[in-house]
């Protein structure tokens, strides 16, 4: 049917960067509610870690740490049922609504002056980016044909809004955090959030289709038996969760590392469950072969890149010299850093992708990042070591680590949201992005755990050993190349 066409194959009038007019709604949205995210992780690990007299929660960093990871990792786990209700029940339009007020309403929370709230806050945001974050995602995939060349450049441009958010959000609430009060800084990213949810339905006219509907709605008895199923789930966690507090277990540390062992095994699952469905084609199968082994190398990516918030912010703060004219400026501005380099550099990946076009595959590009990604370390391990004996070393370090790791999330990020819906099967469309989100949620988890190694490591080592680990794997996956490619069943 011509309604159900992409955007992308429709008669234009305005654009949005020669792209479709679509894009910009969907662009705003995911900027504000990256506002949200990046502006509440900026300052997370230094509260947590923050001493009670300066109104903090006094967590061990190694804690801190595992806490951060898992927070990131249950954020990008979610999305795979929130991938599920959208393909299922409300629609991926009406799933990303939904997403941002529940998000609003966790840093709302997040903003109480009580020692309970970061935490109760940090479980609706996890709720709310479950259905915001895949489905938004899958919107912008229809924008576009199933193969076409605009389709890597149009998520690059959306990658950049993502980052524009980013770049702004620790300046604010790094500033109100670490200089005022840390629960004002969370304040700060609960306005953003509102205003991410004011434009999404204000631009909602400019959607035309996309997203409308659910792509495989369940109807009569399977719905109802599909909502009875979900209660007595919710039902099932909550006692278990009250089991463990009246035994004494439900301590950070226990359900940290039960958290990282149910993201693993959700995703062992999740695979098993595709490729063995009998409902999808042999070539789709194939191509989901060739996803594992995406999967796998963007798990490896995340688990060092997203130590920038934890480990290297921690660093920020303790070993090196913020002093410029005499005003120390908060850590958590460093933060920044990262995301103004990807609004730079994302327009100049767009335009590079488009003009190479098919010459260079989605695995080659995965093998770069990995690659640079794992020389940021060996970097970091240097400056490591010149803070050796409690000296501080200069921010230009932390700002070159985040530039190499910029150059390789840009040849990773973008093209594996792209490639994630070109393979996708076509019964699992909107829960594949969750899938391409589960590999963050692994790497992040894994990632906390190894964090912890940071406390008892020496730095340079600590740095050294996953940068070096980073590389090997970035070269394998060049030698692996041609095979992933073949996989893929004409898609590149």
């Amino acid at each position: 049917m011509a309604g159900d066409a992409p955007i992308e194959a429709r008669p234009r009038g305005k654009t949005f960067f020669g792209h479709p007019r679509a894009l910009s709604t969907l662009f705003l949205t995911e900027m504000w509610e990256r506002f949200s995210f990046y502006g509440m992780r900026a300052i997370l690990v230094l509260y947590l870690t923050a001493a009670v007299a300066d109104d903090g929660l006094a967590i061990r960093e190694s804690t801190a740490n595992a806490v951060y990871g898992a927070y990131n990792a249950m954020v990008y786990l979610m999305a795979l049922p929130g991938g599920w209700v959208a393909d299922r029940l409300l629609g991926a339009r009406r799933s990303v609504l939904w997403g941002g007020v529940v998000i609003a309403a966790g840093h709302y929370v997040m903003a109480v002056p009580a020692r309970w709230s970061v935490f109760a806050g940090m479980t609706l945001i996890v709720l709310g980016t479950g259905l915001l974050k895949p489905n938004i995602s899958t919107m912008v995939g229809d924008l576009y044909d199933r193969d076409s060349p605009r389709r890597d450049a149009g998520f690059s441009i959306f990658y950049m809004g993502i980052n524009l958010g980013a770049f702004i959000a620790p300046l604010i609430t790094g500033f109100l955090g670490e200089k005022i009060n840390w629960h004002l800084g969370f304040g700060a990213a609960a306005v953003g959030m509102t205003f991410g949810v004011l434009q999404y339905v204000l631009g909602r006219r400019n959607l035309g289709d996309a997203g409308a509907r659910p792509a495989d709605p369940l109807l009569g008895a399977d719905r109802r038996r599909a909502l009875t199923r979900i209660g007595l789930v919710v039902v099932v966690v909550l006692v278990v969760l009250a089991v463990l507090a009246a035994l004494g277990l439900f301590t950070v540390n226990i359900v940290v590392n039960l958290l990282t062992v149910v993201t693993v095994l959700v995703a062992i699952g999740y695979f098993a469950r595709i490729l063995t469905d009998h409902e999808i084609s042999a070539t789709e199968r194939s191509r989901m072969k060739a996803y594992t082994w995406l999967f796998v190398f963007a798990a490896a990516f995340w688990l060092i890149y997203d130590q920038a918030g934890s480990v290297l912010n921690i660093f920020a703060a303790d070993r090196t010299d913020r002093n410029v004219a005499g005003f120390t400026f908060p850590a958590s501005w460093l933060q920044s850093v990262n995301p103004i380099l990807i609004i730079i550099g994302a327009p100049l990946a767009a335009l590079l992708w488009l003009k190479l076009g098919h010459r260079v595959s989605t695995p080659m590009k995965f093998a770069v990042g990995l690659i640079l990604n794992g020389l940021s370390f060996v970097l970091m391990a240097a400056a490591a070591q010149a803070a050796v004996g409690g000296g501080l070393v200069a921010p230009w370090w932390l700002v070159a680590v985040y530039a190499i790791q910029v150059a390789g999330e840009l040849s990773l990020s973008p093209v594996g949201l792209s490639a994630t819906t070109k393979l996708a099967p076509v019964k699992y469309t909107s829960q594949m992005l969750g899938l391409w989100f589960l590999a963050t949620a692994v790497g992040d988890a894994i990632g906390g755990q190894v964090a912890r190694l940071a406390g008892t490591w020496a730095e340079p080592t600590y740095f050294l050993t996953f940068g070096l680990a980073s590389v090997v794997l970035g070269l394998a996956a060049v030698m692996f190349a041609r095979h992933i490619r073949h996989l893929m069943a004409g898609i590149h």
